[in-house]
C-alpha cells in the first residue's frame, strides 16, 4: 500500500503556495452565529475570533492596520478609516451578521468608488467579501468581490447564508 504524504500546509491555508514574489491572502465572511469572519494576509490572521477582534458589520483590515467597525451604527467611522488609509494600502473587507441595513448612502458610495459592484445590492445578513486598493490598481485576474444573499430557502445556518471566501496571491511589487 502506497501512502501519500500529508499535504504541506501553505500560507493562509491555500492548497498550493504563492510564488516567492507574491503575498498570500484569504478573506472569509461570517456564516451563522458561531462561524465568525476571518482575514488572513501572509499567514497572519489579521481579523479572527482567535484574536478577539472580529465583530458584527463590515470587518476591515488595512495591511498594517486591523480595524473592526460595527457598520450598523458607525458608517462615519468606517468612512474616516478608509479615507485615512495611506496611498498604497490594500483593504480587505468581510461581513459578519449584518453589514448593510444601516450602512449610510455615503459609505456605500465610498465603497463603490473603491470598486465594489455589489455594495448597493447587499441585504440583511448577506455574506460579502471585498478587496480594494488605494493608490494602485489590482491585477484584473484577482477576484475582488463576492456576495451570497440571505435566503430562507437556501440558508445554510438558521437565518444565515453560508460564508464565502476569496483567496489568492497578489504581487509584492504593487504596493
Amino acid at each position: 500500500v502506497v501512502v501519500a504524504p500529508a499535504p504541506k500546509r501553505q500560507k493562509c491555508d491555500h492548497w498550493s503556495p504563492c510564488s516567492p514574489g507574491d503575498y498570500a491572502y484569504r478573506i472569509l465572511s461570517g456564516g451563522g452565529k458561531g462561524r465568525l469572519a476571518k482575514i488572513c494576509f501572509e499567514d497572519e490572521l489579521l481579523i479572527s475570533e482567535e484574536r478577539g477582534n472580529v465583530g458584527r458589520g463590515i470587518n476591515i483590515a488595512i495591511v498594517n492596520c486591523n480595524c473592526v467597525i460595527d457598520s450598523t451604527e458607525h458608517s462615519g467611522e468606517m468612512m474616516t478609516l478608509i479615507k485615512n488609509a495611506p496611498e498604497g494600502s490594500l483593504l480587505l473587507m468581510v461581513t459578519h451578521d449584518d453589514g448593510s441595513t444601516r450602512l449610510q448612502k455615503d459609505a456605500k458610495k465610498l465603497l463603490e468608488e473603491l470598486g465594489s459592484k455589489e455594495i448597493q445590492n447587499m441585504k440583511f445578513r448577506s455574506s460579502w467579501a471585498f478587496i480594494a486598493a488605494k493608490g494602485f490598481k489590482l491585477p484584473d485576474n484577482i477576484q475582488k468581490e463576492k456576495i451570497n444573499h440571505s435566503n430562507k430557502k437556501n440558508n445554510r445556518y438558521s437565518g444565515w447564508p453560508a460564508e464565502i471566501q476569496i483567496e489568492g496571491c497578489i504581487p509584492r511589487n504593487l504596493f
